[in-house]
């Protein structure tokens, strides 16, 4: 009967050419090509955004419900003006740093948001 040994040392575990190391060397390079993708629509995506922002300034005086209303609307135009200069300006890899320290500064409205993201994908779904 052969008997099997646990190497003190974890980075012993992997060794290079063995299956793990390859599939991470892959996922790796998944991961690169992901990144490189959504990389070349962030200019596209931004000039989307500001569409849109552009759209609901112009509209938000007509909206009805008075200067408040209106004023909100000119507030969440500003956002996505804003928003689309971060997408335009920002890489992925530091968007991800981004949300990496949002969750670590604010890991309860991480968790909050997390959740009501996953519920409306949910219910959008459960509708088709």
């Amino acid at each position: 009967m052969e008997r099997t040994t646990i190497p003190k040392d974890p980075s012993a575990a992997v060794l290079p050419g063995d299956g793990a190391s390859e599939a991470t060397s892959r996922a790796a390079e998944i991961g690169q090509r992901a990144a490189a993708a959504i990389d070349s629509k962030r200019e596209s995506v931004a000039r989307g955004m500001d569409s849109a922002a552009e759209s609901l300034h112009g509209r938000a005086d007509r909206l009805p419900g008075g200067e408040k209303v209106a004023g909100a609307a000119h507030t969440a135009a500003d956002a996505v003006e804003r928003a689309a200069d971060y997408v335009r300006d920002q890489d992925v890899s530091a968007m991800l740093a981004d949300v990496r320290d949002a969750v670590t500064r604010h890991p309860g409205a991480a968790l909050l948001t997390a959740a009501a993201v996953g519920f409306l994908i949910a219910r959008s779904i459960s509708r088709e």
